[in-house]
């Protein structure tokens, strides 16, 4: 057997038991919530409204224990993602959205394929929103144990939202996770970087304008900097020092000049050593993939690829937003 297929077998087992043991529990740990609350200065009508059908789902539990980026090698998640019917769609959402996606671009000075390529990522542009609860799904993770912080805080700042009138509660579906529209945002980043960009009162990021600017602006103040590179796959020679070598999208270290790096580097002819600003190396197989090498595949990435970082601790996310990004731009 696998180690794979042992790994699968104990998990559903233990979740299985958990999830009877947390069913008994949550009504409890809902009726403490409320209170929380109220107390924080949420309304009670808004806690006991949004609140009142709130559920636990154990498909919740199983999602976030068992996510793409756990399992599947880097080849594989990026082919999925980068196919050439995704390019198609990217091009044709384009054609159909240009005047509004070219306003954007210019208004914040992000690339429109960075755009495209971030939503048919997220949601297959903007046609797999989400179906679940996102007020459940929020409380289910908020009464796991694993997350449990992270979670009650993005709940109490969407009911923060809905209580403000800037979020509508009955358009409250996405992703298992809580996240929500055409580009998927956790409520901490709505309340963060959301913008009504139609200017009628309400943010709807399930529409182009809102959801894009909101994108736009997002990616405009973590830094990213447009026309600038992302990613270089490349082939590593065997004797670099393994410190040199990230495998975890939580903390890039050892970034240097790209030039320091040339003689780690076996296909240097296919970047510009004359790039002046920091560069680091990542092995994104290496603690996902059992027997996976330290040396293959791996990558140069950039400054702006560890800003798709922040949009999602992926490292594989990331190579599939850029090379969809590329691929995109080489067609509009």
């Amino acid at each position: 057997m696998s180690k794979i297929i042992k790994f699968l077998t104990i998990f559903y087992i233990s979740f299985n038991i958990q999830t009877c043991l947390y069913a008994e529990t949550f009504d409890i740990w809902l009726k403490n919530f409320k209170i929380s609350a109220i107390e924080s200065g949420i309304s009670k009508d808004v806690v006991e409204d949004v609140m009142s059908d709130a559920k636990f789902l154990p498909k919740v539990i199983e999602y976030d224990r068992f996510q793409p980026e756990f399992y599947e090698d880097t080849f594989t998640y990026v082919r999925k993602r980068t196919s050439r019917k995704k390019i198609t769609e990217g091009v044709r959402l384009y054609k159909k959205e240009k005047k509004i996606i070219d306003q954007v671009e210019k208004e914040f000075q992000v690339e429109k394929e960075l755009l495209i390529a971030l939503m048919g990522i997220e949601t297959n542009f903007g046609k797999y929103l989400g179906k679940m609860d996102i007020i459940s799904s929020l409380a289910t993770l908020s009464f796991d144990k694993r997350r449990s912080d992270f979670f009650t805080k993005e709940l109490l700042i969407l009911l923060n939202l809905v209580d403000r009138k800037i979020i509508n509660k009955d358009i409250l579906f996405g992703s298992w996770a809580g996240a929500f529209g055409n580009f998927q945002f956790m409520p901490r980043t709505i309340q963060n970087y959301a913008i009504d960009f139609n200017n009628n009162t309400i943010i709807e990021l399930k529409n182009t304008e809102d959801s894009f600017a909101s994108a736009a602006n997002y990616l405009k103040k973590i830094g990213w900097e447009k026309n600038e590179p992302c990613f270089v796959k490349i082939q590593l020679k065997k004797n670099i020092p393994k410190k040199y070598l990230n495998s975890s999208a939580r903390n890039i270290k050892n970034k240097k000049k790209l030039v320091f790096f040339k003689k780690y580097i076996n296909n240097t002819e296919n970047l510009d050593l004359n790039y002046q600003k920091n560069a680091a190396i990542i092995i994104p197989d290496k603690d996902i993939i059992p027997g996976s090498e330290n040396h293959s595949p791996a990558y140069i990435i950039f400054e702006n690829y560890e800003k798709i970082l922040q949009w999602n601790r992926s490292l594989r996310f990331a190579l599939a937003v850029c090379t969809l990004k590329d691929s995109i731009k080489n067609e509009i």
